[in-house]
């Protein structure tokens, strides 16, 4: 018997004649988050396998793989060639060794066995009982249950349970967008949330040194590299900041310093996002979570946006849930490190919070030659090339 890691997608089943492609890139995601290890990796019709792996490396790759969006769920099973006697065997090896309720499921795609699969579930029952009399069979509310797919390659897998995965669909198969990423909580979870949909996920960030420290900007290094763990490779840009506020500190009227502010991050990001290729951009916008994520600042914000839409995965999201959401993709730790960020520096005392449209666009026009410093921080932009490890 062979150990092998099977794996199973959900979603895709609902994709008609291009399923192919989605599988495909799938598959290409797998192999890329398997690139650490010595193993073998094939796929069949509806499941994948990773096989001749060292046992060393089960754990490190079930942890990698669990993280990949597309994948439903994983097992480790055992791998034996569909012969009746050897999986009945098999199937006592791997039942419980200790007093416990069990049930056997089997799962027959190859027709061509003498028996069924409820008869070849009671028979292996029935062998398990003979042979470890402690165990007793509860078929609604098992304990344990040891499951048989038998399948049509002319291999037989045997496992007990099964391991969620990240779900979603595969990263690369809904496009490109910009992440605004800041060093707060929410950004991270907002471009977690739009690689589940599939989306290639690129990351810009505003740092504002010496204003700032070099320990925020480290800070959202961090926060992008753990999103290499569920997007795949992220190219971050970051950009320099502080000639445009204090021009903006200077010219505009400081009561609207964040949502000017907001605006000319929006335009910088997406002049980024098309040269890559995006199709939109991405922030961590919550509906009245502060000051700046009011209907009229959001607005505002919007109407920066010449060509490309706002993605706002989490506007709907409370703090609680997006902090839960934040511990869970691991990025929660990281996010409450207290250095400052960009939007912390020239806070007004009494900022509007409900800013005419209007106004701010006026207000905008006082920044005299901004497109030229608009070029200017994309020019000056440092661009990380982040890949998951």
């Amino acid at each position: 018997m062979d150990k092998v890691i099977m794996l199973r997608y959900g979603e895709l089943f609902l994709k008609g004649r291009n399923r192919s492609y989605f599988e495909g890139v799938l598959a290409r995601n797998i192999k890329a988050a398997l690139a650490p290890f010595e193993c073998e990796f094939s796929r069949t019709q509806n499941r994948y396998y990773v096989e001749k792996y060292d046992a060393c490396d089960e754990y490190a790759i079930v942890e990698r793989l669990k993280c990949v969006f597309g994948l439903h769920s994983l097992s480790v099973a055992v791998k034996l060639p569909t012969e009746l006697e050897s999986v009945y065997a098999a199937a006592i090896e791997l039942a419980p060794s200790c007093e416990s309720t069990f049930r056997v499921n089997v799962k027959r795609a190859d027709k061509s066995l003498p028996l069924n699969s409820m008869q070849i579930a009671i028979e292996a029952g029935a062998r398990i009982l003979k042979e470890k009399p402690y165990l007793s069979v509860d078929l609604h509310d098992p304990e344990a249950v040891v499951n048989i797919d038998i399948r049509e390659n002319g291999f037989t897998y045997i496992f007990m349970g099964s391991v969620p995965c990240a779900g979603g669909m595969p990263v690369g198969t809904a496009g490109k967008g910009m992440l605004l990423l800041s060093g707060g909580f929410d950004s991270p979870v907002a471009g977690w949330r739009m690689a589940k949909r599939g989306m290639k996920v690129y990351a810009v960030h505003y740092h504002s040194y010496p204003h700032t420290s070099l320990q925020a900007k480290e800070k959202v290094v961090e926060l992008a590299k753990k999103l290499t763990r569920w997007c795949g490779d992220v190219t971050l840009y970051v950009v320099p900041f502080t000639h445009i506020q204090e021009e903006i500190h200077r010219r505009c009227n400081g009561d609207f310093m964040i949502t000017i502010m907001r605006r000319v991050m929006v335009r910088i990001a997406e002049k980024i996002a098309l040269s890559e290729g995006c199709g939109c951009l991405i922030t961590g916008e919550s509906l009245g979570q502060v000051a700046s994520q009011t209907m009229e600042s959001i607005t505002s914000t919007e109407d920066a946006a010449e060509r490309l839409p706002i993605f706002r995965p989490l506007i709907a999201m409370d703090k609680t849930e997006i902090m839960e959401q934040a511990e869970h993709i691991d990025t929660y730790d990281i996010s409450k490190q207290p250095f400052e960020d960009c939007c912390t520096v020239f806070l007004p005392r009494n900022p509007v919070i409900h800013p005419d449209l209007d106004e701010a666009r006026a207000e905008e026009s006082k920044l005299e030659g901004e497109q030229a410093l608009i070029d200017e921080a994309v020019a000056g932009a440092e661009v990380l090339k982040l890949t998951a490890k």
